[in-house]
């Protein structure tokens, strides 16, 4: 957990690093100072309206009804178990009509805490290994993920506005080398990719976070290691229509379940048993196992919000 922190800290110091290299040379070279803090509020002032609005655009689109007590005690009761072991508010449940087995956790702040499942999850999993992925989620709400990778995000997108203006950059006082500012323009593109990927990089290193988070909170990794394998395979039974529905809200999820059909043929060399669950004598097992990934698996990590799951379920066995 320590080695995963330091990551993520270090992370955020290269992102605003290049966010501060790029206001120095900008402001002083290229834009006036006004014109380049111009695009800089811009960005915020859009980022801000997203994380406001964000939650009511996820209910919207999920839809999602909030339940009480009496409709899922069941569930309602593991909810306030864990959000007393985390020691944050009791977050709001949800229930979102859907067939697609998952969960995931979302607000504004802690005080604003929505945890929801879908009625796929409902069905598909058993009540150790929902409090298990309940926990990961309770563990976002904890580390106020929903709130750093917004944070996170502004990079990129403050990268991307000054590429745009510069593309349509006609000179002025300051600079009238077209050249050089092409050159600048070109330097923000390659920066906007590469903030992009260490956004997502921190995005699945959260969702280790989340993993050891929900062990951390009395859930055995055997029962977190069963339901991710279960969400795999429930995933792997949707049509394409069911899962070009969510594909806008995935990085929400507890997996990817676009990915869901090549997980599953690799998870189940992690099922010795063939039981469909994943004990903890296969979980030990996969711990001393390498974990080898080919070259079009490796550019697929890189390009998606959640990690691979056979490296996710192998550092879960060290939890």
């Amino acid at each position: 957990m320590f080695g995963l922190k330091i990551r993520m800290y270090l992370l955020t110091i290269i992102l605003f690093a290049v966010v501060y290299a790029i206001v120095s040379m900008l402001s002083y070279s290229v834009f006036g100072i006004g014109d380049f803090y111009f695009y800089l509020v811009l960005s915020l002032v859009f980022m801000f309206i997203q994380y406001m609005v964000g939650p009511k655009l996820v209910e919207w689109s999920m839809h999602i009804r909030y339940v009480n007590q009496n409709e899922y005690p069941q569930l309602h009761q593991m909810v306030a178990e864990l959000a007393q072991k985390a020691r944050i508010p009791k977050p709001k449940i949800g229930i979102a009509q859907i067939s697609l087995p998952n969960a995931f956790a979302y607000g504004r702040w802690k005080s604003d805490g929505r945890v929801c499942v879908t009625q796929g999850i409902l069905d598909l999993l058993s009540p150790d290994e929902l409090r298990a992925v309940l926990g990961h989620e309770m563990t976002h709400l904890k580390n106020r993920d929903v709130l750093f990778i917004t944070l996170l995000s502004v990079v990129p997108m403050i990268l991307y506005r000054i590429f745009w203006s510069l593309m349509f950059y006609r000179g002025g006082s300051r600079r009238s080398d077209s050249g050089y500012v092409a050159l600048v323009g070109l330097a923000a593109l390659i920066f906007y990719f590469i903030t992009n990927l260490l956004v997502l990089y921190a995005s699945r290193i959260r969702e280790y976070f989340a993993d050891r988070g929900s062990v951390a909170l009395g859930n055995p990794a055997p029962e977190l290691a069963t339901a991710l394998y279960k969400l795999v395979y429930g995933s792997a039974r949707m049509p394409k229509d069911a899962l070009r529905q969510v594909e806008g809200l995935k990085a929400f999820f507890l997996n990817d379940p676009s990915r869901g059909l090549k997980e599953l043929h690799e998870l189940r060399e992690l099922d010795l048993d063939r039981s469909g669950t994943i004990d903890a004598n296969e979980l030990l097992a996969i711990r001393t196992k390498t974990v080898r990934l080919s070259f079009g698996d490796k550019v697929m990590e890189l390009m998606s919000t959640h990690p691979n799951m056979l490296k996710r379920i192998k550092r879960l066995s060290s939890a």
